[in-house]
């Protein structure tokens, strides 16, 4: 019977160290998606000239993940004429919040972007878009090193915790 406990134990431990490498993990491949989206939305302003709504309708079918359910529910939110594109991109960003591996200073960085969506014309807007975007890449830069530092160690520490409970218990 001990033995199930250890094996229950260790297999938890280490599923906790996966689950927090996968996040680790995630958070780059999303931060790229999100540049591929304002990128996107870059050409949709500049010359596709269709309306907000629409156009984040259209990055949700192209992405996937949490960026794509982001989008979709900021389109949704126009779509249904009940906000402004302020609140629309708000009501985007707590499902992107709760659903995605990003950090509190990505979200700062797409709530400022989103205060500034529709207020402007093209040309500013586009400046708008691509200072995010630059903001996106350092929050990019830092989210690959900090995989490289902490993936490897969060798989070996839950195994290495799970061992170390094992041996404090038997």
């Amino acid at each position: 019977m001990s033995w199930l406990g250890a094996v229950c134990i260790f297999i938890s431990t280490t599923w906790i160290g996966f689950e927090l490498a996968k996040k680790v993990r995630d958070r780059p491949k999303q931060l790229r998606q999100l540049k591929v989206g304002l990128q996107s939305l870059e050409a949709e302003i500049m010359y596709g000239l269709i309306p907000l709504d629409e156009a984040f309708l259209h990055l949700s079918r192209q992405l996937s993940g949490p960026v794509a359910e982001f989008f979709l529910h900021a389109g949704k939110s126009l779509e249904e004429s009940v906000s402004s594109v302020q609140e629309a991109w708000e009501n985007g960003l707590s499902h992107l919040s709760a659903a995605s591996s990003f950090k509190k200073e990505e979200i700062e960085i797409l709530r400022q972007f989103g205060a500034t969506l529709g207020r402007h014309d093209r040309e500013n807007q586009q400046k708008q878009i691509r200072l995010a975007l630059a903001h996106l890449e350092r929050e990019l830069a830092e989210a690959n090193d900090a995989q490289m530092k902490h993936e490897k160690m969060y798989k070996s520490l839950g195994i290495l915790l799970g061992l170390l409970l094992i041996i404090l218990l038997v």
